[in-house]
This record gives structure tokens, sequence and C-alpha cells, in this order.
């Protein structure tokens, strides 16, 4: 997960913790074991990650792209690859095509990372696709999408990259419940999916399922929901403790959610059980309790 680090502040009346020009970094929780831990950070970033930044999994590899300098503020289109077999970093080559931020980004696990939507330096929403070929350190153009899409979600199921929500330029700030996917067969966008999404509310809750049920999970007005078969059916609501859902992750039949109770508050977890219906909390550790700006899943 990209996730904050909190630092102790020293007041005139002790040492509080506070989420102030937060520093992100990568952290990682393995389920199995309840173990956190922290990778060293990519080349030239020691000062914290690009804000904003996506990553995803491809075989042992955890790809961040883009994002925003931490001491700039300007739209980077870096491509950092962490290897988890040599625990190294490489550089890969940048994202094309200009400025892009707040783009949905998705992985076919085995070898190929997907990119669109998001926006440009000023503030454009963006059609335009790409394909990084992770091993071959390649990008490829994909056709644009048939909408501009801003602050969109992709995930990668049943062979096709869907693209879920965001909004146009015009709309700004007023979300879509449509999606499209790209069909590598015809290698065309198909039919837009108007009403993919129950409501219109901001679509990055939303992930892959990580199951051959090709299910998808969303936190949405207190609730973890889940299509599967194009239907959307309640799994059951969110604990009290985390009223703000910062990250959803999904994998064997568990779901992984992030949150807090409030604005600056400290970021707690929950895992849910698919198969019980229940809830059991996290145990996360002082270091470990920073917002969490994005995450995903990587099984090795």
């Amino acid at each position: 997960m990209v996730q904050a680090r909190i630092e102790p502040n020293k007041t005139e009346t002790g040492s509080t913790k506070r989420l102030v020009n937060p520093v992100y970094r990568l952290s990682v929780f393995e389920p199995e074991t309840g173990f956190w831990s922290e990778l060293p950070a990519p080349p030239g970033y020691n000062s914290g990650l690009p804000v904003m930044c996506q990553v995803a999994c491809v075989g042992y590899d955890l790809v961040v792209l883009g994002g925003l300098d931490p001491e700039t503020w300007k739209a980077s289109n870096s491509v950092f690859v962490y290897n988890f077999l040599s625990a190294k970093w490489r550089c890969g080559t940048h994202m094309p095509g200009g400025p892009r931020t707040f783009f949905g980004c998705s992985s076919d696990d085995r070898q190929t990372i997907f990119v669109a939507g998001g926006h440009d330096d000023e503030k454009n929403a963006l059609r335009s696709a790409l394909a990084y070929d992770v091993v071959a350190d390649v990008w490829v153009q994909l056709p644009e999408m048939s909408s501009e899409r801003d602050e969109c979600k992709a995930v990668f199921r049943g062979g096709r990259f869907i693209v879920v929500g965001g909004y146009t330029t015009e709309n700004q700030g007023r979300f879509e419940r449509s999606a499209e996917a790209f069909d590598f067969v015809t290698w065309k966008w198909g039919q837009v999916e108007e009403e993919y999404l129950d409501c219109a509310t901001c679509p990055m809750t939303l992930v892959d399922g990580g199951d051959e049920e090709e299910s998808v999970y969303m936190c949405c007005n207190g609730e973890l929901v889940m299509m599967r078969a194009h239907t959307w059916q309640k799994m059951g609501r969110v604990p009290d403790e985390i009223c703000n859902v910062a990250y959803v992750g999904a994998f064997d039949g568990f779901v992984v959610v992030i949150g807090s109770s409030g604005y600056g508050e400290v970021h707690m977890g929950y895992v849910f059980d698919v198969n019980n219906n229940n809830w059991r909390k996290l145990d996360c550790p002082d270091g470990f309790k920073g917002h969490v700006q994005t995450g995903c899943v990587l099984e090795i």
C-alpha cells in the first residue's frame, strides 16, 4: 500500500501524532502471518513517494507509476519496478503522452499493466489509454475510450481491461455510473455499459475479487457490496469504526478494508470473510496507521 508515515510532532503538552504534510512510503501487509513491513524507497525518492501515484503487480514485480513529485508538485510520468525476489528497484521507461494524474490502472498479473483516463496539467480529462509490458519495458498506445474519464478506476477481469466511472472535463466532480471494456481480440473498446455502478459515486474502492467467478467488490454508503454476473448484492455493513474507507483489497475469499473514523484520524483495517460473512479486526502496529492512498494485491 502507498501509506503515509506518521511522525511524532512536538507540542507544548507533549508528543502527538498528526497527519500534517504526510510523507508516503510503501507498506506491505502479509495476511497469513499478520506481519507488516516497509519497502525501501525507489531511486531518488527517499523524501517520499510521488503523491497519488498508482501501484500494480506483475509476477514478482511491484510497479509504481506517476503521481505528483512531493517537492515540486509537478506531475511525474516516472515508472519504478521493485522485484520481490532480488529485493531491488529498477527504473522503467516513463509513461508516454505527457502529464497524467488520477488515472485508472490495472494489471493482467502476468506481464502487462494498463493505464487509462485521468487528467493532464490543465485539468482536462483524458480518453487515452496505454499498455506497459513490464518485462520488455515497452509502452503501447491503445485506442481511445469513448469518453473522457478523470478519477476512474480500472480492473482486469475475464481477459478484459475494464475502466469504471470517472467524469468528463465539463462535468468535473460529477461521477458517472458507466464502464467500458477493451477487447484485445478486436483491439477495440466495447459498448459502454451505462449502469455498471449502482450509484454515481467515486469508484476508488472498486477492486477485482481475485477469484474464478470474476466478482468485483466495492464499499458504497457504508456497505461492502459485490457484483457477480452483472448483479450487485450487499455482503455486509462496514464496521462503524471505519467511516471513511481509504482502500479495499480482495484475495482468496477475503476482503481487506482500511480506513478511519474521520479526517486526520489514524487508519485501521478489517478483513471480511466472504464465505462466513463476518469481520475480523486487523492488528495494525503504530507505524502502519497512516492514511492509505492506494494499494494492490501481490500473490507469490
